[in-house]
């Protein structure tokens, strides 16, 4: 017996975290898994596939110029009905809390197909913010019928929650699984301006994008990272600026042309994280880069107001520093400054596993499909 599972993602975040998850449900002779992509970000997407060695089975192409929301979902939501109805799976597999992840299990529990979770169990507390990701991931959980959560914390919101303990599975998470993979070896930098970098100064990567940051936000935080670099004499600051044209125009207004400060396009999935492997501090205002720093030992600054992983500051993997710029400024030069500080997160336990999590979520989707009655 084979079980067909439909892996469903759209966004480069989500390819990291899917593929390693994917490469692992082939190798495994009970399961046949289908990829479907939604495409919700082309060029991003693509780049994670080629690392991983992973080819869309179905692409739906959608990515648009001045995309809105509205347009990813309902072109997400009728296409993926269609395909689930050509060739009916045993279980969608989704991730995260992206605009793709709710259309396909939308699309999934219209036709009554079991929705598997990956990634379950996150929560702002806040229904707009991350927006729309908050929501997004709150629906899904309504429908899943198995939540792979990667954290105890985010078990025990999907209980308070109501969900069955019985589809309920504590994984870790999968982009730990894919971290291992491609930071196993380090690799030369092969950007000509990051090979130029200067081996006697500390680096401070930073990335920076979330819809809630733009404006006067954003401008507050690129302001500390100024005043960051103009104190601290023996640091750099490298930005690999996200293609959103608001974000660009920002960052080179208030960063372009300062001293130590290099602003660079955005980096494929692999030297991506060979920087992160060979920076001092991380600051950011990512979701997953909260749970991939720490893992090789990065203390991270988070910029952003809340945080849906608040066990990586109950572990302290990770500060809060908000969007204030005296704040942004007082949290990166503690860390930069008290080596005590520093050292202390630097080697905090990381809460989100050992790199076992598409194991464990195999093992997971096993259990739950082999008890479902025969069709």
């Amino acid at each position: 017996m084979s079980w067909r599972v439909d892996c469903v993602f759209g966004t480069r975040p989500e390819a990291i975290k899917m593929c390693p998850l994917v490469l692992a449900l082939r190798r495994d002779q009970r399961f046949t898994p289908r990829v479907v992509v939604t495409a919700q970000h082309r060029e991003m997407l693509d780049s994670v596939l080629d690392v991983f060695g992973v080819r869309a089975d179905v692409d739906l192409n959608l990515m648009k110029p001045g995309q809105s929301v509205a347009g990813v979902c309902a072109g997400a939501l009728t296409g993926l009905h269609d395909v689930f109805a050509s060739e009916r799976p045993d279980m969608v597999l989704v991730h995260g809390d992206t605009s793709t992840a709710f259309a396909a299990a939308q699309a999934a529990f219209y036709q009554q197909i079991p929705v598997g979770h990956v990634e379950a169990g996150l929560r702002s507390g806040d229904i707009y913010s991350p927006f729309p990701e908050e929501f997004n991931r709150r629906a899904i959980g309504l429908v899943a019928s198995l939540h792979l959560a990667p954290t105890e914390l985010n078990v025990q919101n999907l209980r308070r929650e109501g969900v069955d303990e019985r589809r309920i599975a504590r994984t870790g998470n999968t982009v730990i699984d894919a971290l291992h993979m491609v930071t196993r070896e380090s690799q030369p930098l092969a950007q000509p301006q990051l090979a130029a970098l200067d081996p006697a100064l500390r680096m401070v990567l930073v990335t920076c994008h979330r819809r809630e940051n733009l404006g006067e936000p954003m401008v507050a935080i690129f302001t500390a990272l100024r005043r960051l670099v103009t104190d601290i004499p023996d640091i750099c600051v490298v930005f690999p600026v996200h293609p959103n044209p608001k974000v660009r125009e920002l960052a080179h207004r208030v960063l372009g042309g300062q001293p130590r400060i290099m602003l660079i396009d955005p980096l494929d999935y692999v030297p991506f994280a060979q920087l992160m492997k060979r920076s001092t501090l991380v600051m950011t205002d990512s979701g997953g880069i909260q749970e991939e720093a720490p893992a090789l030992g990065k203390p991270v600054v988070v910029l952003r107001t809340e945080t849906e992983r608040p066990e990586a500051v109950e572990a302290g993997t990770v500060m809060m520093a908000g969007v204030q710029e005296a704040a942004v400024y007082e949290a990166g030069h503690r860390l930069l400054t008290d080596a005590v500080a520093y050292e202390r997160m630097a080697k905090a336990v990381n809460p989100y596993g050992d790199g076992t999590a598409c194991a464990q979520s195999i093992a997971a989707m096993a259990r739950f499909l082999d008890q479902r009655p025969a069709a």
